[in-house]
């Protein structure tokens, strides 16, 4: 099986129609360039690319196996497509580099990718045993295993607590201690089996894997995924021309959060509510539209399981962002 075929068999693209209507009214004008801002295996972009002729897409990624396969997949749509290798967060800068001022369309598919779950040895699933790694980017940056190892107690309890929303987080924190004690975390394997003993039996029978949410907690603190989605959601919202639209999916409460936060507050009056006019620089500059977080539908569910978890929300810029909220976001 070749590259191309391989990332098309080994990836659907969640609500990729829905994705496609979204950003379509935004992409109509010849040379329209959208930011496929996580690129993964180029489901999404294959589907722009073939749905809307005149579009080109800047796909970023910060895998660099993920960026060659999906090139390769890609490579049929020639110089309308453009892979980089990048954070999402560093969208301004991958922009100026291209010579794009603004750009009409920017589409982000957050979380860990397809390819990261299924590459058993990249250490994402906890149903496999592997080296405990769980970087996006392997090639730079600690592993799970570095921070299982060097955190302490407290700062592991955080981790698991802020990111995984794991209520034994202190429990678990300390058999980590305790269990390394005798012999550093090496394997995914030796993590399941502590998380599973600090994990309640009572709990254990419910709710799914005990170890899902340890999990996803180190995944996020590995990669430093809140931190990059909070610098690169008012920079995806900055790269957007005037009548741009932005479409976002996440896929646990702390990513839909901070995405909620962040259209909504653009979405918003920025004037002082005693003021009995509005001033013109304080109208919203975005226009959401998506009521809420949308959700899979049967359809997409039996097509795609893993969008099950999805919260898709979508915005339109109206109008440049204010002078004095782009102060206030520097300031910040």
């Amino acid at each position: 099986m070749n590259e191309q075929s391989d990332a098309g068999s080994r990836h659907v693209p969640v609500l990729l129609q829905r994705c496609i209507d979204l950003l379509a009214p935004a992409l109509e004008a010849p040379g329209s360039v959208l930011v496929d801002c996580t690129l993964g295996m180029g489901g999404h972009t294959e589907g722009i690319l073939r749905a809307l002729e005149h579009v080109r897409v800047v796909g970023i990624d910060r895998d660099p196996q993920a960026l060659a396969l999906a090139s390769a997949r890609l490579a049929p749509f020639g110089d309308r497509f453009t892979g980089v290798h990048a954070v999402y967060d560093e969208i301004g800068d991958v922009l100026d580099g291209l010579g794009l001022p603004a750009v009409q369309g920017v589409l982000m598919d957050l979380g860990v990718s397809s390819l990261q779950l299924d590459e058993a040895e990249r250490g994402f699933a906890y149903a496999h045993d592997a080296p405990l790694d769980m970087r996006m980017d392997p090639t730079t940056g600690p592993t799970a295993a570095d921070v299982l190892n060097t955190y302490d107690e407290r700062d592991l309890a955080r981790v698991l607590r802020v990111y995984g929303e794991e209520r034994f987080a202190p429990r678990i924190a300390r058999l980590i201690v305790r269990r390394r004690e005798s012999a550093p975390f090496t394997r995914t394997s030796e993590l399941v089996d502590v998380v599973r003993a600090g994990v309640p039996a009572a709990t254990r029978r419910t709710g799914g894997h005990p170890a899902k949410r340890t999990f996803q907690a180190l995944r996020i603190e590995v990669n430093g995924e809140l931190a990059a989605l909070e610098r690169a959601l008012p920079a995806a919202i900055e790269a957007l021309a005037v009548g741009g639209r932005i479409v976002v999916e996440s896929y646990q409460s702390l990513e839909d959060r901070l995405v909620k936060r962040a259209l909504a507050a653009g979405a918003t009056s920025s004037a002082p509510p005693d003021l009995p006019v509005e001033p013109a620089t304080h109208t919203p500059y975005l226009r959401l539209l998506t009521r809420g977080a949308e959700e899979a539908d049967e359809a997409e569910l039996a097509r795609n399981p893993r969008s099950q978890s999805v919260r898709l929300r979508a915005a339109e810029r109206l109008r440049p962002t204010p002078d004095h909220l782009r102060t206030q976001r520097r300031a910040a």
